[in-house]
């Protein structure tokens, strides 16, 4: 990809590391149908501040892949705090929200850089006018690189790692007294994935089927929900048989959908960067415009949530057991 040549040099890191909050208990090494939701929550959001925390250092460098990768993990994390949502719901759950969502921005803008200098690239090749143009984008992406490193490597970081530690570990969401608080602690996972799939399918199923009449801003905020369904039963993925068809024809039918609808909202991104580059406005931002391009990535997400609706939802029995202990 052209964008990781433009790698901006950066003091070392050495002093920059963020370390997670002291964990008091060890956790088992996967879910399980009839564990408590406290600790499934525990065990789902380490795995993904850990995933964070590891690919740290590659993002500062310039690593396009270690770049997708703490995207992907903190997409993970933040959509476990919602899939525990209102178990989580406490005094700094805003707080902690507020941080990772700041994280997000400072990441994303990186990556919408990346995806739409290697868009020109690879429909311009190397005409002289086109070479001219991303010479502004490479100096655009080198910019913004330097804020992300700075943000990567400031105080602000170490304090989000280490607030969102503790607040997985031992927030206030844990040791609430409330009959309410209790029960929804308690609850056994199984339970509540059940309910929380099945709640988000039909909200999900049910916004897709106005697709093509969704303007720009809906279809993104639908891309966001089938984001959400994803990850989620990707971060369940122990609780499932090895080979679990309907979980695999589910993810099959949702990765897909993820896809088109992911090019849709990389197009208008792109769109809306060049529109934004002072002396690459109309032209630049033409690029990303192809309304054949637009009906055929919407004809395959239609097709892809017509078949995930001939599904039936997620049900306990379709959960497997496991061996290791309940918690």
């Amino acid at each position: 990809m052209r964008a990781s040549k433009s790698r901006p040099t950066t003091r070392s890191t050495a002093n920059a590391h963020a370390k997670p909050a002291t964990r008091r208990n060890a956790l088992p090494a996967r879910l399980s149908p009839g564990m408590a939701c406290d600790t499934a929550f525990r065990i789902i959001a380490r795995r993904h501040l850990d995933a964070v925390i590891a690919q740290h250092d590659g993002t500062c460098r310039g690593d396009p892949d270690a770049l997708h990768q703490i995207r992907i993990a903190l997409t993970h994390l933040r959509t476990a705090i919602r899939f525990f949502s209102p178990m989580v719901d406490d005094a700094l759950r805003p707080d902690v929200w507020a941080e990772l969502k700041w994280l997000n921005g400072q990441l994303g803008m990186v990556r919408d850089l990346d995806v739409a200098i290697e868009r020109i690239v690879a429909e311009s090749g190397t005409e002289l006018a086109v070479v001219a143009e991303l010479q502004r984008w490479d100096e655009k992406r080198a910019e913004s690189h330097r804020l992300l490193a700075r943000a990567l490597q400031s105080a602000r970081y170490r304090r989000l790692v280490e607030q969102t530690s503790t607040w997985i570990e031992t927030g206030p969401w844990s040791t609430r007294r409330s009959k309410d608080a209790i029960r929804l602690r308690r609850r056994t996972l199984a339970d509540h994935a059940t309910e929380r799939l099945t709640e988000w399918e039909t909200t999900l199923l049910k916004k897709a089927r106005k697709l093509k009449k969704l303007d720009v801003e809906k279809r993104h905020k639908l891309r966001l929900l089938n984001k959400r369904m994803t990850y989620s039963v990707e971060s369940l993925a122990d609780l499932f048989a090895d080979g679990a068809a309907k979980q695999k024809s589910i993810l099959k039918q949702l990765r897909k959908a993820q896809r088109s609808l992911g090019q849709l909202n990389d197009d208008a991104r792109g769109q809306a960067l060049a529109a934004s580059l002072n002396g690459a406005g109309l032209e630049a931002s033409n690029r990303f415009l192809d309304r054949k391009r637009e009906k055929k990535l919407l004809r395959k997400a239609s097709e892809a949530y017509r078949k995930l609706d001939k599904t039936k939802p997620f049900g306990s029995s379709d959960l497997a057991p496991s061996s290791e202990p309940e918690a």
